[in-house]
């Protein structure tokens, strides 16, 4: 709780509660706690869970049987903070479908496989800086918030874990999807220069080239060196008509 900086009028948004344990250690630091969980067996048995081991915080806690990829929109009072065990196959897509969906998040804190922490806290020029670490930065200031060894779970998993704390800020000037669009062309062929990558999405390797410079990128920049910003900027610049 001390790492994800809860705050006593905070409403958290946790997904996946499973079995309540982080459900339980949420509701005495937060005013609310909206939990979203996909499995109706685990979902009915969370209120219960609760009542038993904290009747004093039973009328804090919000449970809305979902799927969390699909959810859009959450009954209750919105939502301020994110505080979640991610299934480590969806974690990606999930920790975006939140912050797009629940303008209101201004924190997250996710446990997430090792190997997607350090993509989605990675900078430009990383090795593993890719799309997971473009569209988690549109949304705020991402980085690495500790290390999870696999001992401390039942069923112990096959790989380690890591923290990622996300504080949001406002976005680059721009368009979300289009800078997405571009990120994602320019990543689809990470090792390929600029305008080599981007020939289809611009619709040639000299439009490519043409929207690169209005945007103040050398074209033989390869995607792994832009920031989120210069996505923003090259998304911006106007197509090159043939």
């Amino acid at each position: 709780m001390r790492t994800a900086g809860l705050r006593p009028d905070d409403v958290v948004l946790e997904i996946g509660p499973g079995l309540g344990s982080l459900t339980l250690g949420l509701l005495p630091a937060a005013a609310h706690v909206t939990a979203v969980e996909i499995d109706p067996r685990l979902a009915a048995l969370l209120p219960d869970t609760v009542a038993a081991r904290r009747p004093d915080l039973a009328d804090r806690l919000t449970v809305v049987e979902a799927d969390a990829l699909r959810v859009t929109e959450l009954p209750g009072p919105p939502p301020t903070a994110m505080v979640a065990n991610l299934p480590y196959n969806i974690a990606v897509p999930v920790l975006l479908n939140m912050l797009e969906l629940l303008p209101t998040l201004d924190r997250a804190l996710v446990l997430v496989q090792a190997e997607v922490a350090e993509r989605l806290a990675a900078g430009p020029g990383s090795g593993v800086y890719g799309i997971p670490s473009v569209k988690a930065s549109w949304y705020g200031e991402v980085r690495r918030a500790g290390n999870v060894g696999r001992r401390v779970f039942w069923p112990e998993p096959n790989v380690d874990s890591g923290l990622v704390s996300l504080v949001r800020r406002p976005p680059p000037p721009g368009d979300r999807q289009a800078t997405f669009a571009v990120a994602d062309a320019a990543f689809a062929m990470r090792r390929k220069s600029l305008r080599a990558a981007l020939a289809r999405w611009a619709g040639s390797p000299a439009a490519a080239e043409t929207r690169l410079r209005a945007a103040g990128i050398e074209p033989s920049t390869r995607g792994e060196q832009l920031s989120v910003t210069d996505f923003a900027r090259l998304a911006d610049t106007d197509p090159v008509l043939p």
